[in-house]
């Protein structure tokens, strides 16, 4: 396909998110968009994910989106301890995350282009542990929708989630690492407020407004 055609398919601010993902370095950047494209038209061919698509990873009800934090990005919640990884689950579930993460950006509000999430690990434990889907959602967050994340803030970090984080940091990116913030029990809802305002923050942290699961958003 012609280049100029290729660029036609997306939006000036697409390509600019591209570039900051590599520190405005053209060919860098260049190759990861043409890769994206890539991916994008086989990954997603009909241009979007049906809920019929993902029935396991939606029964799961692990993932929410209600409210704004002070700079009105979306705030995005997700409870990993109700994720259960089974077996075939892996496309299922990089299914999921593209599902979740279109119908977030479909719904930034003007002139926005990222989101808040915070990742709520109570109740973890081995069951929970899916190093190969993490993995796969860290590729897909990192390298298809850069510059997305504009910060992610870990919640009721059991000790045990430890060992599995230590397999993964390695593979997060320089800037994705500066986004993530590891948020003390006795600190939480100080901490959340200080980027949400309480009548944008989920009830579970004190907050004013109850969580929506992402497909009813």
């Amino acid at each position: 396909m012609h280049v100029c055609l290729i660029f036609q398919e997306v939006d000036d601010f697409t390509i600019r998110r591209f570039l900051r993902a590599r520190e405005l370095d053209i060919e860098k950047a260049s190759t990861l968009f043409l890769k994206y494209l890539s991916w994008r038209r086989s990954f997603i061919p009909n241009g979007f994910i049906s809920p019929s698509e993902i029935p396991n990873e939606l029964a799961q009800n692990k993932l929410f989106m209600q409210g704004a934090d002070k700079q009105n990005r979306p705030v995005v919640v997700v409870f990993g301890a109700r994720h259960r990884p089974y077996k075939g689950s892996s496309e299922e579930l990089k299914r999921f995350v593209v599902y979740t993460l279109e119908r977030i950006c479909a719904r930034m509000p003007a002139g926005k282009e990222k989101f808040v999430s915070i990742a709520d690990l109570e109740g973890w434990g081995y069951s929970n542990s899916d190093i190969r889907g993490y993995l796969a959602a860290l590729s897909i967050l990192q390298d298809c929708y850069p510059e997305r994340l504009g910060k992610l803030f870990i919640v009721h970090v059991p000790y045990v989630f430890m060992t599995a984080w230590k397999v993964v940091y390695p593979f997060i990116d320089r800037k994705t690492k500066n986004k993530i913030i590891f948020v003390e029990n006795k600190r939480l809802k100080s901490t959340l407020l200080d980027d949400i305002d309480e009548s944008q923050l989920p009830d579970v942290y004190g907050g004013k407004l109850s969580l929506v699961p992402i497909q009813d958003v």
